[in-house]
């Protein structure tokens, strides 16, 4: 588990020691203070040796999606035409603000970028009249539709946490009333979407696929993340035994999103 240091004053060369350390994350302020994440496997006793100081002042972490991202503070990125930044800041065109929190879906995971990256290209082309959002998180991936123009989006999710920061969430962008939000899986739900986003675990996007694509109407497309490159082909035939046809994919550290089409 990653740990943070704080330093009361970092010199000229602090920076190039973190980073040779391994920092994760590194912030510097004004008045020369600096923040940093370690791995686990530098000790504090390491990194007061490398800066030339007696000791470190060291606190937990915070992980993010999951503990799968870690960062030290929020900051803004922007995907395709989307700009995904901090509670804080102002609102825009085309931006989706989240607040801090534990639920999957910051946009840092190269999971929800590569989700994102394929729901704008998608959009560029045609806007669905409404997107479902299967394992919603933070509800970004909903969000980003109904920033980007689709009427009006379900997102659902298993667990109830991460419903409620999602609502939170819609509430902060102002598209409370067009995000539905509903507890359960695919199999809850009744009903097709042009347009179904999936940011979920290979191995359940596999046990799901047959629920998964009734939830997908007429020529609409799917898209599915969450794959690691070695299982991708697994999750591919899965789906296209079903009737779908792949249309593209896009790969980032390792991770596979693909971008499917009903046959029917």
């Amino acid at each position: 588990m990653p740990y943070r240091i704080d330093l009361r004053r970092a010199d000229d060369d602090t920076l190039d020691r973190l980073v040779e350390l391994g920092a994760l994350d590194v912030e510097a302020s004004s008045d020369r203070s600096m923040a940093a994440l370690l791995p686990d496997g530098v000790t504090p006793e390491q990194v007061a040796i490398a800066l030339g100081i007696d000791e470190v002042a060291v606190s937990p972490a915070v992980g993010r999606d999951a503990d799968s991202v870690w960062v030290l503070s929020p900051r803004p990125i922007r995907i395709g035409r989307l700009h995904v930044v901090p509670a804080h800041l102002n609102a825009a065109p085309d931006t989706v603000r989240l607040i801090d929190s534990p639920a999957f879906g910051t946009g840092l995971h190269p999971t929800t970028a590569l989700c994102l990256e394929t729901l704008d290209e998608i959009l560029q082309n045609v806007c669905p009249d409404a997107v479902l959002d299967v394992g919603a998180g933070s509800g970004v991936l909903a969000l980003a539709a109904l920033v980007l123009g689709v009427p009006r989006a379900l997102a659902i999710d298993v667990d109830d946490e991460a419903l409620r920061i999602a609502a939170d969430n819609a509430r902060l962008n102002g598209v409370g009333g067009r995000l539905q939000l509903r507890r359960g899986g695919p199999g809850t739900i009744a009903g097709t979407w042009p347009l179904v986003l999936a940011n979920i675990l290979a191995a359940p996007l596999i046990d799901m696929a047959p629920t998964l694509v009734r939830r997908v109407g007429h020529r609409g497309q799917l898209v599915l993340s969450g794959i690691p490159a070695s299982v991708e082909p697994d999750v591919d035939r899965a789906y296209r035994r079903l009737g779908m046809h792949r249309v593209g994919a896009r790969s980032r550290g390792g991770w596979v999103a693909l971008r499917m089409l009903a046959s029917w």
